[in-house]
C-alpha cells in the first residue's frame, strides 16, 4: 500500500470514529437540575425573599425521616394556607415525590415514602401564610 491509500483510510477510520462517538453522546439521558432551570434562575430574587421570611419565623419546620414515613413539625400548620413538600432528587428527577401540607389543627404531618428509592434527597418545603410566602430546604437520606 502506498500513503494515499493509508491517509484514505485513516480518513475513513476518523470519520467513522466521530460518527459512533456521535451517536453514543445523543443517545445518553441528560437529567438537569430542573426543566425550567433559566426560568427558575429569573425568579431566584423571589426566592431569596421567601428565604428571609422563612428565617424571621420564631419556630422553622423540622423536616425529618422515621423509617418508612417523613415527618413535617410545625407548630404552625394551623396558618397555613396552601404549601407543598417536594423531595427531589438530584441524580433522577424521575425519583421526584411531591406531598401536599394540608392546614391543620396538628403540629405534625406524616406522609409515606415506601415506594421511594433510598438515598439522599433534598426536601424542599414551600408554604403560604398570613399573606407572606416561605421556603425551606434541608437535605435527608431516606
Amino acid at each position: 500500500m502506498n500513503w494515499g491509500k493509508w491517509i484514505i483510510l485513516s480518513f475513513i477510520l476518523f470519520a467513522g470514529f466521530i460518527a459512533t462517538l456521535v451517536t453514543v453522546c445523543m443517545r445518553q439521558e441528560i437529567n438537569l437540575v430542573s426543566k425550567d432551570y433559566y426560568k427558575e434562575e429569573l425568579a431566584y430574587q423571589d426566592q431569596i425573599a421567601k428565604i428571609n421570611n422563612t428565617n424571621e419565623l420564631s419556630e422553622k419546620p423540622a423536616i425529618t425521616t422515621a423509617g418508612t414515613f417523613i415527618e413535617v413539625d410545625f407548630n404552625q400548620f394551623d396558618q397555613v394556607e396552601r404549601g407543598e413538600l417536594k423531595l427531589f432528587r438530584p441524580s433522577d428527577a424521575k425519583m421526584d415525590k411531591v406531598f401536599a401540607l394540608q392546614p391543620s389543627q396538628a403540629t405534625k404531618q406524616i406522609f409515606p415514602v415506601t415506594d421511594m428509592q433510598k438515598g439522599f434527597y433534598r426536601a424542599r418545603m414551600s408554604w403560604h401564610m398570613n399573606g407572606k410566602e416561605y421556603y425551606l430546604e434541608t437535605v435527608i437520606q431516606i
